[in-house]
């Protein structure tokens, strides 16, 4: 062996095994990780309570107006006829019910 053969860095070879190793491990693990969140997305469910909103009802103002709603949205108090939703209260006076089964919105 001569000095230059001595001295010369030789080139290090890969180490395929633990990269091999190290990438098999890192898909067992990720297929692990979205196997375990698929099968808890499936399985938590949340349902809102169901109401009872009645029949379905056209209330047609006198100014031409068409109030679409449901007829257990409807209040009457104080002789006055009001819608009352979640966020809001409408005064229906003067209006007159027709029982109607309309299209809901897609």
């Amino acid at each position: 062996m001569t000095r230059t053969e001595l001295y010369r860095q030789k080139p290090k070879q890969l180490p395929w095994k633990g990269l091999f190793l190290f990438i098999v491990t890192c898909m067992i693990v990720a297929s692990g990780v979205f196997g375990l969140w698929h099968f808890y997305q499936d399985s938590i469910k949340i349902e809102a309570p169901t109401e009872e909103l009645g029949k379905k009802v056209v209330i047609n103002l006198p100014n031409g107006q068409k109030v679409y709603t449901f007829d257990n949205l409807i209040v009457e108090k104080d002789g006055k006829m009001y819608y009352e939703g979640d966020l809001n209260t409408i005064d229906l006076t003067g209006g007159t019910v027709v029982y109607e089964n309309w299209r809901e919105p897609k």
